[in-house]
């Protein structure tokens, strides 16, 4: 996939990953490290909470999204991140297999600084169902072409 400048991306663009299949080991060596609640650690105990089952975290959803991001958004300069805003509507559970759409919503060009502008990008997150685990607007940094 070629890579792009910010004069080459338009509103609708749209890009689409790869699938990402998570376990029951996966999120709670996750949580383990990360995020050591007993909804992320343990079947038994999650049966109980508010989840009903075991789930994964959010922020490792968030944390398998942005590697798909990075495999499959071709902003030439890197996906810097510039602020968003992140939901997560259901929870990720072992043997979900997660994919991620993404799609051009705004372009804003710098008035004060010529070389860069903040693309939006809708990042939906799906598991198999079509079902969102994540949503995620996100404002990127990208630059032009005829800077670099």
């Amino acid at each position: 996939m070629e890579k792009q400048y910010l004069e080459d991306l338009k509103v609708g663009d749209k890009w689409i990953s790869r699938e990402q299949v998570i376990n029951s080991d996966d999120i709670k060596a996750f949580a383990k490290d990360y995020d050591p609640q007993p909804f992320h650690l343990d079947e038994a105990a999650a049966k109980d909470t508010f989840f009903a089952g075991l789930a994964a975290s959010g922020w490792q959803t968030a944390s398998i999204t942005m590697r798909l991001m990075v495999e499959t958004i071709p902003i030439a300069t890197g996906l810097i991140g510039a602020g968003g805003q992140i939901s997560w509507p259901r929870p990720t559970r072992p043997g979900d297999s997660l994919h991620m759409v993404a799609e051009v919503i705004e372009i804003k060009p710098s008035r004060s600084k010529p070389d860069r502008g903040i693309v939006t990008v809708q990042i939906d997150t799906l598991n198999q169902e079509g079902e969102a685990v994540q949503t995620f607007t996100c404002n990127m940094l990208a630059f032009r072409r005829s800077n670099r």
